[in-house]
């Protein structure tokens, strides 16, 4: 039975700590005996692999603490006035009391003019006096000049005008009361 072979036994050309699947890859490679494998040399592959580094210098590509980084951010995107009007509507409690807050809301800010709106005409009226006070602490907590000008207007009444017909100067639905 000179023909048959045992399953561990090594066939012909082929090893089994395989080092002849290594050399074939070298050769097919194009690299022979004691030869190193060719490095590519394109133009920008070592610009592309190492950045350089900032040094012992402070630079933009240094980690940045929070509040410069957000402060650089804002200036940058021209933030400011945006956000000190947010800053009006969202301290207004505390800005003006928890008082007058509770009957007045702001609504807009164009320019230096505060738009805000009562719920009451006595509560109009009594903000008008305000007026000045509220305009000078507005201008000490966000600074001079952001809000020059409150313009206090009164409640949304409802619009009584129901359908196409109306009479002018009628009372609305009071003059159909018994």
């Amino acid at each position: 039975m000179p023909d048959e072979t045992p399953d561990d036994a090594p066939e012909a050309g082929h090893r089994d700590d395989g080092l002849d699947y290594a050399r074939s890859a070298r050769k097919a490679a194009g690299s022979g005996p004691g030869k190193a494998p060719k490095r590519r040399t394109g133009g920008d592959f070592r610009r592309r692999t190492v950045p350089k580094s900032s040094g012992a210098h402070p630079d933009d590509r240094d980690p940045q603490l929070l509040d410069s980084a957000m402060k650089r951010m804002i200036s940058q995107h021209g933030w400011e006035l945006d956000l000190r009007v947010q800053a009006v509507f969202g301290r207004w409690a505390e800005l003006v009391g928890d008082e007058v807050a509770s009957h007045c809301t702001p609504e807009s800010l164009a320019e230096t003019r505060l738009i805000v709106r009562a719920d009451s005409t006595a509560w109009a009226t009594q903000l008008k006096l305000l007026t000045p006070t509220i305009v000078k602490r507005l201008n000490v907590e966000l600074g001079d000049g952001i809000v020059t000008v409150i313009d206090i207007q009164g409640p949304h009444l409802p619009n009584w005008k129901k359908g196409r017909f109306t009479s002018r100067d009628g009372r609305g639905p009071r003059d159909t009361y018994g």
